[in-house]
């Protein structure tokens, strides 16, 4: 899946910044003046005087400036008002994240600003450039194990050299986040804590590759518990966008739903074959490089894969290595209609609430030679990297 165009969405930033704010700096002096209103939103548009400001929630607020409205700009992820500097009104620009407190006029919907906050669309757009980038150069995989006294994370990482395995290490100021049962957004992640990780759950984590070993020290960690299914397509309902998949492992139907973030692919048989003998290979232990075969297939008219847009991809290409999910982004989308029945499909989905249908994540279908080749590993191998995408580091 992809930390993609899915996890494209931008890492809410300014959320995080102007929430705190509002609910630190600011609510005592809320709470003492009568008839004081906040809203918290990104500008719409401005007209003169005053300013449409739509919430979180969607709706919308009038804001007019008054002569002793005090303006502050202050950086993407910054939540004290000290490292804040001011500006003027006729700098403010539609796109912008505010933060506006004031006095609710008779109508129930004008605020009189006394106070406006402002994060700049520049300023968030550049913050969050910086932090994909950082993301991307992170590292992926299923988690191994967890070490508290030692403060580490084992991870297994899959890409076509083979497994590796990558310690983790963390400290009282790394931020944990975990991911939804039925969210793979990464503005729906909570803060967690360590204890919140189980071996098996996929983690993605950012931070700095410690010199001349597989250690990564990480800054921010990111990790959600999915589900992999391999088996057959039932039915399909492309007005429904539901659809229904027998599971090889459980011998039972599964109700799926798809939605606009499901990524959706068909692989090309000759990519399939190339990832079926390479499956082969590892099952016997030949540790056998790719073929040339494998390779075309790998990397379609001798181009290599594009690099991951968000820290939902594995990690990213290494020499003559790479990762599936650059890969699988490179082919032409697939929708449910694509689908036969009693094709072969492999599917990443949500954990799911135990009542709605499991939301896809990331779909395969024309894997049929793959399930053949290894029916277990193949899920490992090939889906288990992509399981933290859906909810890229993103904001809306």
């Amino acid at each position: 899946m992809r930390f993609r165009s899915h996890w494209i969405h931008l890492i809410c930033y300014s959320l995080a910044s102007i929430s705190s704010l509002a609910g630190n700096e600011l609510a005592s002096a809320q709470q003492a003046a009568p008839g004081a209103a906040r809203v918290v939103g990104t500008v719409q548009s401005i007209s003169g005087k005053s300013l449409t400001v739509i919430s979180d929630s969607g709706s919308p607020s009038i804001v007019l400036v008054e002569d002793a409205t005090k303006f502050l700009q202050i950086e993407p992820g910054k939540t004290d008002l000290k490292e804040a500097t001011t500006f003027i009104f006729a700098d403010l620009q539609q796109g912008d994240r505010v933060l506006v407190r004031g006095v609710l006029a008779d109508d129930g919907k004008t605020i009189h600003a006394a106070s406006l906050i402002a994060v700049k669309k520049a300023a968030l757009a550049e913050k969050q450039a910086k932090d994909r980038a950082e993301w991307q150069r992170g590292v992926g995989g299923l988690v191994k194990s967890v070490d508290p006294s030692a403060s580490t994370i084992s991870v297994t990482t899959n890409a076509l050299a083979g497994k590796k395995e990558v310690v983790v290490h963390f400290t009282r100021d790394t931020i944990f986040r975990r991911y939804a049962s039925d969210s793979t957004r990464f503005d729906a992640a909570k803060l967690a804590v360590l204890a919140d990780i189980q071996v098996g759950d996929q983690l993605r984590a950012r931070g700095t590759r410690s010199e001349g070993t597989a250690d990564f020290n990480a800054s921010e960690i990111v990790s959600g518990t999915f589900r992999n299914i391999a088996g057959t397509v039932v039915s399909s309902d492309v007005s429904t966008n539901i659809l229904v998949v027998q599971d090889l492992t459980s011998k039972t139907a599964v109700t799926l739903r798809t939605n606009p973030e499901s990524q959706m692919r068909k692989l090309p048989p000759q990519f399939a074959e190339g990832l079926a003998a390479r499956l082969r290979n590892q099952s016997a232990g030949t540790g056998q490089s790719q073929t040339p075969a494998q390779a075309s297939a790998t990397h379609p008219a001798g181009q290599p894969p594009q690099q991951a847009a968000s820290p939902g991809a594995a990690q990213g290409q290494r020499g003559a290595g790479g990762d599936f999910q650059q890969m699988i982004a490179r082919m032409p989308a697939a929708t449910l209609s694509d689908l036969q029945k009693g094709e072969a499909v492999m599917v990443v989905t949500t954990q799911g609430n135990g009542t709605d249908p499991l939301t896809v994540i990331t779909l395969l279908g024309g894997v049929e030679s793959i399930l053949r080749a290894s029916p277990k590993g193949s899920q490992d191998m090939i889906l288990s990297p992509w399981s933290l995408g859906g909810g890229e580091p993103t904001g809306n």
